[in-house]
């Protein structure tokens, strides 16, 4: 079951991103403020949760968080700062988004930039231990695909409806097919599919 805090009588925040892996697209970042005793049965690191759930649960959060706030940072700004500070960036720019100053951040993951004056605490695989992360990894991920579902209708041939502007097959093949568009992260390694892999 996750924790609803970290440290009892302070206002915390979960902060996580979606997208940091992929080809092109945004990283979006989430922040969450949750109220105490929020529980919800489905609620988990996104990357473990159905896609129908994931919307369930962003109602849900939506609705019943004290604050939220989701960001972004687009592919050209990453190609510019690279993905990590692009990650921290956003993350930045959904806490200065809250309607609720906490005052502590728990961060997924195990670096980040510390953000003004605020306390934080950097927590691997938060988004399976900490309610207010999870949720942050729910907004963050299902944001994030929405984003990009909307941009398949102007770049169908890349099918970002289902990859996401990750580096699947169907994705890397279409790049081959089609070269880079102005969302694809050109700094970004790019293994072509007419390139062998030595395995």
């Amino acid at each position: 079951m996750l924790k609803n805090s970290f440290q009892d009588d302070t206002v915390e925040a979960g902060c996580d991103e979606a997208g940091r892996g992929c080809l092109a697209g945004p990283v979006f970042a989430a922040a969450v403020v949750l109220p105490p005793g929020f529980y919800h049965p489905l609620l988990n690191d996104s990357k473990q949760v159905p896609e129908p759930d994931r919307d369930e649960l962003r109602i849900f959060i939506e609705q019943n968080a004290l604050s939220y706030s989701v960001a972004m940072v687009d592919a050209d700004e990453i190609d510019q700062i690279n993905i990590l500070q692009a990650s921290f960036k956003a993350m930045h720019l959904a806490v200065t988004k809250l309607s609720i100053s906490p005052k502590l951040l728990l961060i997924d993951g195990n670096r980040f930039v510390k953000y003004k004056r605020v306390k934080h605490e950097c927590i691997i695989k938060g988004d399976s231990i900490y309610s207010s992360i999870a949720a942050a990894s729910i907004l963050a991920k299902t944001y994030r695909d929405q984003y990009m579902r909307n941009l398949h209708s102007t770049f169908p041939h890349y099918c970002w409806n289902t990859n996401k502007g990750y580096g699947t097959l169907e994705h890397r093949r279409a790049i081959d097919a089609h070269g880079f568009c102005s969302h694809h992260r050109k700094t970004f390694q790019f293994v072509s599919t007419q390139i062998p892999i030595e395995l």
